[in-house]
């Protein structure tokens, strides 16, 4: 249903573009006609992402970056724009998430979580917007948040996922408020399960979890890449001028089956949960 220049001219940034949704956002963007800028903290998958993209007779370039660092961001930025003269949309997927029963989070792991997705989103969302600001030309984020970031939901056993996505739903709105004056324009999609390479198993602890959260699904399914792709092409589009400050919700209706998209693992044993961390350390 989407013309295939939809996309044309535009060049997107994705943080965590070299696996999961963020390699599937960007197959989806190039397929449409936009130049690809790629960044994670490991090379490797970041290359052969946007190898598979020039392959394919796309454009897409990328360059390695800890999104926690702000200093690195501003590097980062700069890269992007020597490599193809402005970047006039940012994709914040970058994340981490892990299952942990709280009381046993340390420190440092609530703050791994907290320090990637809220404080990375912040940096690179505003090294960018201050570039769209000073030179007048606008621009478009999309932040990838979940659908336990709602304050109406939450969810056990991620509080710091839960915390610093919530964190960035807000910052999205009020941004959407403050920078429309300035032709910018910020939304977030909340996906629910959609399994991805590495994260799905830091999720889903076990063949039995998972099954019983498929069973327990009104869809008895998780969701594909390719609905959550188009839907960012959408958003991202000038179908969709008018959209600011909105989080679209790709769940299949799990969330209003019941808040908490891991509540269900209070039904995990202490011994279970012990022998679970003892294999994340």
């Amino acid at each position: 249903m989407y013309q295939p220049d939809l996309l044309k001219d535009r060049v997107i940034l994705i943080t965590g573009g070299g696996t999961g949704l963020g390699r599937s956002m960007a197959l989806r963007f190039a397929e449409l006609g936009a130049k690809l800028f790629l960044t994670g903290r490991r090379e490797e998958p970041l290359q052969k992402t946007a190898d598979e993209i020039c392959a394919a007779g796309g454009n897409a370039a990328y360059a390695s970056c800890d999104v926690r660092d702000p200093a690195a961001v501003e590097q980062l930025m700069d890269a992007a724009e020597t490599e193809y003269g402005h970047v006039d949309t940012l994709v914040n997927n970058a994340a981490g998430n892990f299952i942990a029963r709280t009381e046993k989070l340390s420190a440092n792991a609530f703050n791994a979580v907290v320090s990637i997705v809220l404080n990375g989103t912040f940096y690179c969302t505003n090294a960018l917007a201050r570039r769209w600001i000073a030179g007048k030309t606008g621009g478009n984020v999309l932040n990838i948040v979940t659908t336990y970031a709602s304050s109406s939901s939450g969810s056990g056993f991620v509080v710091p996922s839960a915390c610093a996505k919530a964190g960035v739903l807000a910052m999205t709105r009020s941004l959407a408020v403050e920078w429309a004056r300035h032709k910018i324009r910020l939304n977030a999609i909340a996906p629910g399960p959609f399994p991805t390479e590495g994260a799905w198993s830091r999720l889903m602890p076990t063949k039995e979890f998972e099954e019983h959260a498929k069973n327990a699904h009104p869809m008895k399914r998780f969701g594909r890449h390719d609905e959550l792709a188009n839907l960012a092409v959408y958003l991202l589009s000038p179908l969709a001028e008018y959209v600011n400050g909105e989080c679209v919700t790709i769940d299949g209706a799990l969330w209003l089956r019941g808040a908490g998209e891991f509540n269900d693992l209070l039904a995990v044993p202490d011994a279970v949960w012990e022998t679970m961390e003892k294999s994340r350390k």
